[in-house]
């Protein structure tokens, strides 16, 4: 397995996670329900932002690495 491959894996699916919660935290803006999940808009969006920075740090990490191992 190539330097960089597991953190861009680990990268691909916490941006995942932060689509996701995006997501949820729109569609509980349209139907203006969250009692039924338990978080307000503003902390899915939260959440969603923090999930997309962690994976915009391990990616720029897993690039980094593979850089330094070309060398």
């Amino acid at each position: 397995m190539e330097v960089g491959v597991k953190r861009t894996t680990i990268a691909r699916v916490f941006a995942g996670l932060g689509a996701l919660c995006g997501a949820v935290g729109l569609l509980n803006v349209i139907t203006n329900n969250p009692s039924t999940l338990r978080m307000a808009a503003h902390g899915w969006a939260n959440a969603a932002t923090l999930f997309l920075l962690i994976a915009l740090y391990v990616l720029a990490d897993g690039m980094v690495s593979f850089e330094k191992s070309k060398h």
